[in-house]
């Protein structure tokens, strides 16, 4: 199951029932309007992707870039791979933190689910306002 959201509301894709998604979104909001935040913060949102690729490609590129011959970038190609080690594991208490504070919004104010419909076999759509 995945799901994509924008502006008006969110994909769901998978195979589930409509009444099932109508059901658990109501459920969700629910929740998150009595202040169940954490359900906002999600380990397969693209901040956790995004500040493990920045922070592993960024520290793998600090050894590389005094580098004056390629001789020695090649040299330090395991330093390289040590650091972007290093930037990967810092990387997984950073993404949920980034999500918590800074990319994502649990609250959701006045939004209102207006309509959930089967777009095709898999695909689900639930509107919001």
């Amino acid at each position: 199951m995945a799901g994509h959201s924008n502006p008006t509301g969110f994909f769901l894709l998978g195979d589930v029932i409509t009444e099932d998604v109508s059901s658990a979104a109501t459920e969700a909001m629910a929740r998150l309007l009595a202040g169940e935040s954490g359900l906002a913060i999600h380990p397969g949102c693209g901040t956790n992707m995004a500040a493990t690729a920045l922070l592993a490609g960024t520290l793998a590129w600090v050894p590389l870039r005094g580098a004056k011959s390629t001789f020695w970038r090649i040299w330090l190609i395991p330093v390289a791979i040590l650091f972007a080690v290093l930037g990967f594991f810092l990387s997984k208490p950073l993404g949920p933190w980034l999500q918590k504070y800074i990319t994502t919004e649990p609250d959701l104010g006045g939004m209102q689910i207006v309509d959930v419909r089967l777009i095709r076999k898999g695909v689900h759509r639930v509107v919001t306002r």
